[in-house]
């Protein structure tokens, strides 16, 4: 009884919360609530149109007797396009019903065995909250623990990016004009500040990973100095970028920092850097989320610190920094086969690398030696392009990147008021790759990765 009155309340609120369109039905257009509409063609799914309950009592509302005919002929499809607008209606107004309900008669979906809406398939409720907009993601976290762990879920991600709504938001770490205290801000497609991270648990670290993996970010590693004494870090910390949270994750087998980290193929490698006593390291150790679990694989041929990691097409690429084997800086690429769990090695890589992005198929780098040209690295023939940077701001400007939309964007690595982010369109025609962009974060850029949810 209290699951069909919450249900008769949780609909009603819908079918009274939106105006009229036009529909097409045997020819003809009628003008009619979409939410009616949209809760007919739902119920009628669920097989409940031919009871007295809620669709006689919209039907009565109304004032209108539709045909049985068309609930008849009716099969269920579990076709994207098909309910994509009722369900993203749906979605729209679940967060604001349910806070509409009183207690009395909120559904009780934090039982185990309860679907994830009552009244409906499990497979249409969990498009019903796909669709709901990314900003709603930690409210929606808060209704139940059916919701929460569906959110959090790798399906949830599957199920946006079936139904192409998936956000795309960067994630930047900016610090203040004195450069001491640092913080994680999130900007939208057009450089709206959507929110600002909670802190990162534990002591404040340098010289630690970041990487995307399963819509969330993971930050790994690096260092803290206490009375002067340099501390290596195995912790591994996961934000939630859904629910807005931090949470722990199984420590590093091995302590490190300034080290090169990527996902390929849903695991992350942690390659090489610095360790517990300040010696470099050649270990590397890689995490599969399935398991929450590290573990170390076959080494590097060298030691090497200071580089960094990216994969391309399941392979693992680790290049720049340095290495105990070469005098300065390291030209050596080291590439590792997953399916082979082999190494084997190259000498066209980059060195000295302050920053670096993979779009496609290609790896933008830029060098420390030279911040006025892009290096762009393909590695079907492991050639590399140079392209000039066009000058703005300050001709001592360091750049971080970030990608939005298969652009490159180039954040400043120092707040300089007359400098205006560049982005690079590697689809552009020739001569126009280079525009300005207005997404610009509130500090110096750190770190910057995109994750889309």
């Amino acid at each position: 009884m209290m699951v069909t009155v919450g249900l008769t309340i949780f609909f009603t609120f819908v079918y009274e919360s939106i105006g009229d369109y036009h529909i097409q039905e045997n020819g003809c257009f009628r003008r009619l609530k979409p939410g009616y509409m949209a809760l007919l063609d739902i119920w009628e799914m669920c097989g409940r149109l031919g009871t007295s309950g809620l669709g006689n009592s919209l039907r009565e509302r109304r004032g209108r007797n539709f045909s049985k005919s068309r609930a008849r002929g009716m099969e269920f499809e579990f076709d994207w396009t098909k309910h994509r607008i009722l369900m993203a209606f749906t979605a729209e107004v679940i967060r604001s019903a349910t806070c509409f309900m009183p207690w009395s008669c909120k559904i009780p979906i934090d039982e185990y065995d309860s679907p994830i809406l009552p009244g409906l398939p499990d497979d249409v409720a969990m498009f019903c909250l796909a669709l709901v907009p990314r900003s709603n993601f930690p409210a929606m976290g808060g209704v139940c623990k059916k919701w929460r762990s569906f959110i959090q879920s790798k399906e949830f991600i599957t199920v946006r990016k079936l139904a192409g709504v998936r956000e795309e938001w960067l994630y930047i770490l900016t610090v203040d004009a004195e450069a001491k205290k640092s913080h994680w801000e999130v900007l939208d497609s057009v450089g709206h500040k959507n929110r600002t991270l909670p802190a990162m648990p534990g002591p404040a670290k340098s010289g630690f990973g970041v990487v995307v993996l399963n819509g969330k970010l993971l930050v790994m590693g690096g260092y803290s100095v206490l009375n002067d004494v340099v501390f290596a870090s195995p912790d591994v910390y996961q934000h939630d970028s859904c629910l807005n949270s931090w949470s722990k994750l199984a420590d590093m087998n091995v302590a490190r920092y300034d080290f090169a980290c990527a996902e390929v193929n849903g695991l992350v490698y942690a390659v090489g850097g610095y360790g517990m006593d300040g010696d470099s390291l050649s270990s590397v150790e890689v995490y599969d989320p399935n398991k929450n679990k590290w573990d170390l694989i076959e080494s590097l041929r060298r030691p090497r610190w200071g580089c960094f990691a990216c994969g391309f097409e399941g392979k693992l690429y680790v290049m720049g920094g340095r290495s105990s084997f070469t005098i300065g800086n390291s030209k050596f690429v080291d590439v590792y086969n997953p399916e082979r769990h082999t190494w084997c090695e190259m000498k066209k890589g980059c060195v000295m690398v302050t920053s670096h992005a993979v779009i496609g198929k290609r790896l933008f780098c830029m060098e420390w030696k030279n911040q006025r040209k892009l290096a762009i690295f393909n590695p079907v023939d492991n050639s590399w392009k140079m392209v000039q940077v066009p000058l703005t701001g300050s001709t001592s400007i360091g750049f971080r990147f970030g990608i939005l939309d298969g652009k490159l964007l180039l954040f400043s690595l120092q707040k300089e008021p007359s400098y205006r982010t560049l982005l690079y369109d590697p689809s552009a025609a020739p001569g126009s790759e280079w525009q300005t962009s207005q997404i610009k974060p509130s500090g110096s850029c750190l770190y910057c990765v995109t994750i889309k949810a």
